[in-house]
């Protein structure tokens, strides 16, 4: 029997095979060379990586998302004043205790402004998942956004005091980047590489990881498809959280799918953007919950972080 078990975990080690090169091709956003990386398979044989990024932002009295467009007029606007604090104060520390119970990975795309103008509640958060990995998301999330038309210096500049922000605030130094407001251009993925960044959220194109030819160092760009992250469809599109929560399992069953009816199809990998907006009130946090029940029971998923999904893959 334990000869049994010793193979079995053998097997399940040598499931995540040597990546293969993928075809190089320039990347249509930077024209840099981009290569796709080619996973057989996740720890445990698992097909289908899946990231829960939660956003933790600041936007500043009178600034940010508006879940009434028709009271931004109002002098104050108390209606979407308290929609964006609402998201702060409880919002955040909902799903953070949410990730915990269910001791599912999360990371934390964090404004490097958020712990100095918000300690009670990044202390709250913090101490709710103390090991989520902290990835760079820009001073805030609407005055303080990346500085796209004064060139690469600039911007490498923002990157570096986001960075520096961040780790004085908190003692992690960021290795992940995704641009505020999901706004960068085709400097910002050199300038982060430069400034010491490993991987990037602002990949939004693919289901595989990918790797940017950037200098001094390739940058990994970790998929983050636009039509899953919850902010977009819950304030353009009118989609509730349970709508969400179809897309979700929609989206990620399928990958499921695809990879049981051709076993050697690559690996994918899906990062998911939560906003506490949405899936911080009650109802939000239900349709969560039931989302990642469902995501544990799939036995093709992985549900991990993006700097455990690039270590798996073995490559430096």
């Amino acid at each position: 029997m334990r000869v049994l078990s010793l193979l079995s975990c053998l097997a399940a080690l040598l499931t995540v095979a040597a990546p293969a090169a993928g075809q190089t091709s320039n990347d249509w956003t930077t024209g840099l060379p981009r290569q796709d990386i080619k996973v057989k398979a996740w720890p445990g044989g698992k097909k289908v990586a899946v990231a829960f990024v939660l956003y933790v932002e600041v936007w500043g009295r009178g600034q940010g998302p508006n879940f009434r467009p028709d009271m931004t007029d109002r002098k104050p606007d108390l209606v979407d004043e308290a929609f964006r604090q609402y998201a702060i104060n409880w919002g955040l520390p909902r799903v953070g205790r949410l990730f915990g119970e269910m001791k599912v990975p999360l990371s934390l795309a964090l404004n490097a402004q958020f712990p100095e103008q918000q300690p009670v509640a990044w202390r709250e958060l913090r101490g709710l998942v103390p090991s989520a990995p902290i990835v760079a998301h820009g001073l805030n999330n609407t005055t303080d956004l990346l500085p796209l038309s004064k060139g690469p210096e600039a911007q490498r500049a923002y990157i570096r005091q986001t960075i520096d922000m961040i780790e004085k605030s908190t003692g992690v130094r960021s290795t992940g980047w995704s641009s505020p407001s999901v706004y960068p251009n085709a400097d910002t993925y050199a300038a982060t590489a430069s400034e010491g960044i490993v991987y990037s959220l602002d990949g939004m194109d693919s289901d595989v990881l990918s790797r940017l030819g950037s200098e001094p160092h390739p940058l990994w760009l970790v998929p983050y498809p636009p039509t899953v992250v919850d902010m977009g469809q819950y304030l353009s599109r009118f989609k509730e959280a349970s709508d969400l929560e179809r897309l979700w399992t929609d989206y990620v069953s399928e990958l499921v799918r695809e990879a049981r009816a051709d076993p050697a199809r690559d690996a994918t990998v899906v990062a998911i953007g939560i906003h506490p907006f949405v899936v911080g009130t009650p109802s939000g946090a239900a349709a969560l919950r039931r989302v990642l029940t469902t995501l544990q029971q799939q036995d093709l998923v992985w549900l991990t972080d993006p700097e455990a999904i690039i270590k798996a893959t073995g490559v430096q």
